[in-house]
């Protein structure tokens, strides 16, 4: 597999687009100076207690509180307090490594009994904002490097589930047990099986190192929290630390100050890697270049093709996704019904699990594949999705076909959706997709402006109409406007609007008031 990084940078935002054998795969967007990103660590100040719902609300500096259920303060947060509290103004602050650990909290304990309306605490985002909450937040808070997670308040080691070796087990705590200091654990990443020794070491102190910082902060912000404690790394250079291995060809990048920062990151964590960083400087637009342009359209279509005629339909509600996956006409086409199904099938699981992370598509994602009749195909089909969906790395559960042949999905999202930020609801038919019949339209407006001038006696109305709606009011010599200006005897002006919506119509007086609200 052949594994690409572009990177498009303007002044309101950066995109970063992931292509495997190019094709797009992934697109992430990242706003310039807002903030407010996963794996980012305040200081935030207690602002609402919600005993029913076990969790609080708390002011970190975005315009709407983030929110943390009692189960995401995690084992040790009497510890973090402590710590926290140690750096307040006039106290000397303690050190993870030297003091002693508060007991862990209890599982089924209440919020109300650890925090309070204005106490400080040591967050870190868990869960973007999205759409009208605010973001979720953890106290379990970890500092992610290329090889390890460094966990403060823990003692043990973990390690990555798809570390099978128990020679390479051993070796890897071993390396963990020589660096961390009393109260740290980590978490040893599936990256550290290809590291050196001395890799894994480095790492580690990296991450102590940005810990003590971290904290060493906390008495600065103390005073006017809340504020930032720490920021994680940009986003093009999370992807790099997560995703670099061998299979990556280049990494493209338009811009030469953030040319220089991933050449630099690279060059620390795999110097052999340094080479396929490049500097951009085409004239034309470095997604056009790459053809990428062209494959972030499809972000927007509601109708995605595959081959041979047979395509998906994906629409989105408030409440879950859907994708139905059609045939098109070529069942018509072939007589094996039952192994055209399943070849569309299998097409389409190959594309499904594409689209999940393009769109990056979260919480309920129900997917109607063809009917299949014999249960060996569905069972293949089950296992050929959970193989594809393997390489995503948002955590995901997949059920098999159920007996009307719909396979449940369920992903994390811990960003806003792609297309989100773009779309909006068309203020002519309110998102139904439906608008008045235009033969009514003269009725409608007819009775508005008998409303206007036999009940509420008004000499003059203006009438601010789009153009199609305009010319449709005024055509021939005994136009519309005409015949009501004759039998309501009043003056009728009618004024083209570009912004007005299709069948829009409003309603104004000589001083442009509105006559109808």
């Amino acid at each position: 597999m052949n594994r690409e990084l572009i990177i498009n940078v303007t002044p309101a935002e950066i995109s970063i687009a992931l292509c495997e054998d190019k094709v797009l795969v992934e697109l992430n967007k990242e706003q310039c100076q807002t903030g407010f990103a996963v794996g980012d660590i305040y200081l935030g100040r207690v602002r609402k207690i919600m005993p029913g719902l076990n969790a609080a609300f708390i002011n970190i500096g975005h315009e709407k509180d983030a929110f943390i259920h009692y189960s995401d303060l995690g084992t040790h947060f009497a510890s973090l307090k402590k710590l926290v509290n140690s750096f307040q103004p006039g106290k000397r602050g303690l050190k993870v490594d030297t003091m002693k650990l508060e007991a862990p909290l209890e599982k089924g304990g209440k919020i109300d009994g650890q925090v309070q309306v204005g106490d400080l605490v040591m967050v870190q985002i868990a869960k973007e904002a999205i759409s009208t909450k605010g973001p979720r937040l953890t106290a379990e808070v970890s500092l992610a490097g290329r090889n390890v997670v460094l966990v403060p308040f823990s003692q043990k080691v973990f390690l990555s589930q798809k570390i099978r070796s128990s020679e390479e087990k051993r070796r890897l705590k071993r390396i963990a047990a020589s660096v961390l200091p009393k109260n740290f654990g980590v978490i040893i990443r599936t990256a550290a099986v290809e590291a050196k020794d001395e890799e894994i070491e480095h790492d580690i102190r990296q991450q102590l190192d940005r810990w003590f910082k971290t904290c060493g902060t906390i008495r600065k912000k103390a005073p006017t929290a809340p504020g930032q404690l720490m920021s994680e790394m940009s986003r093009a250079n999370t992807i790099i630390r997560d995703s670099l291995n061998g299979t990556f060809s280049q990494i493209a990048v338009n811009d030469e100050a953030l040319y220089k920062e991933i050449k630099g990151y690279v060059h620390e964590i795999d110097p052999a890697m340094e080479k396929i960083v490049k500097h951009y400087k085409g004239s034309v637009p470095i997604f056009d270049n790459f053809d990428i342009s062209k494959q972030i359209k499809s972000l927007f279509a509601k109708y995605v093709s595959l081959k041979r005629g047979a395509y998906l339909i994906i629409e989105r509600t408030e409440a879950m996704n859907v994708i139905d996956v059609n045939s098109g006409n070529r069942t018509k086409a072939e007589d094996n019904q039952e192994q055209t199904a399943m070849d569309v099938n299998l097409a389409a699981a190959k594309e499904i699990a594409r689209q999940l992370r393009l769109r990056d598509m979260g919480g309920i994602v129900i997917v109607d594949f063809i009917d299949l009749h014999k249960s060996a195909n569905k069972q293949a089909l089950y296992e050929e999705m959970t193989r594809l969906m393997a390489t995503d790395k948002a955590k995901h559960t997949i059920l098999p076909l159920s007996k009307f042949g719909l396979m449940q999905i369920t992903r994390q999202r811990v960003r806003p959706l792609a297309i989100e930020d773009v779309t909006d609801v068309c203020p002519t038919c309110h998102g139904t997709g439906k608008v008045e019949p235009t033969v009514l339209l003269d009725k409608k407006i007819e009775n508005q402006i008998s409303l206007l001038t036999l009940d509420r006696g008004h000499k003059y109305i203006k009438l601010v109409v789009s153009p199609y709606v305009a010319s449709f009011l005024t055509r021939g010599f005994f136009s519309l406007r005409r015949r009501w200006e004759w039998k309501y005897k009043t003056r009728i002006k009618v004024v083209e609007d570009q912004s007005t919506g299709i069948i829009e119509v409003h309603y104004h007086d000589k001083k442009d008031n509105d006559l109808i609200k």
